[in-house]
C-alpha cells in the first residue's frame, strides 16, 4: 500500500533526516512523500524523486501538514525537531505535534523511532486512526 509520508526537519536536523532518508531510499521512493519547503528541496536532491513541497515551516508548512493530518491525508509523520533550539514558530510546532497525538498518527521525532516505524511489520498497511 502506498502511504502518504510527511517529512519535516528543523534546520539543525536536516542533515540527520537526509542521512536517514538516503539509508531508507529503497523504501521511501515507493510512497508519496510530502515535506515542508526547504526540507523537501533537500530531500529531492538526496532521494532523486519528486517530493510534494509545502510552505516552509515558519511560513505555514507545519500548519499545512497539521491540516492534512486532520483530513486523513497523511499516514505517517517523520518530524526531526531540535529540542534544544527555541524557534519563532514554536506554537506551530506544538500544534502539529498535538494534532499528531490527537489523531493517533504514527510519528517519529528521532532516527531510532523512524527506524522502528519504517521496519515495522505494520509499515505499509492501512492503519485506522481514531481520534483520541
Amino acid at each position: 500500500m502506498k502511504l502518504n509520508i510527511a517529512l519535516v526537519a528543523h534546520d539543525k536536523k536536516k542533515q540527520d533526516l537526509s542521512e536517514w532518508a538516503k539509508f531508507n531510499k529503497d523504501v521511501l521512493v515507493y510512497h508519496h512523500l510530502i515535506a515542508t519547503g526547504t526540507t523537501g528541496k533537500t530531500l529531492e536532491g538526496v532521494l532523486g524523486v519528486p517530493i510534494e513541497k509545502l510552505h516552509s515551516g515558519p511560513l505555514g508548512g507545519d500548519q499545512e501538514i497539521g491540516a492534512r493530518i486532520v483530513n486523513n491525508k497523511i499516514d505517517l509523520l517523520i518530524f526531526f525537531w531540535d529540542p534544544m533550539d527555541a524557534l519563532p514558530h514554536e506554537p506551530d510546532v506544538r500544534a502539529l505535534l498535538r494534532l499528531a497525538v490527537l489523531y493517533n498518527m504514527p510519528t517519529a521525532c528521532n532516527r531510532k523511532t523512524a527506524d522502528m516505524l519504517i521496519s515495522s511489520s505494520l509499515f505499509g498497511e492501512h492503519i485506522k486512526r481514531d481520534l483520541l
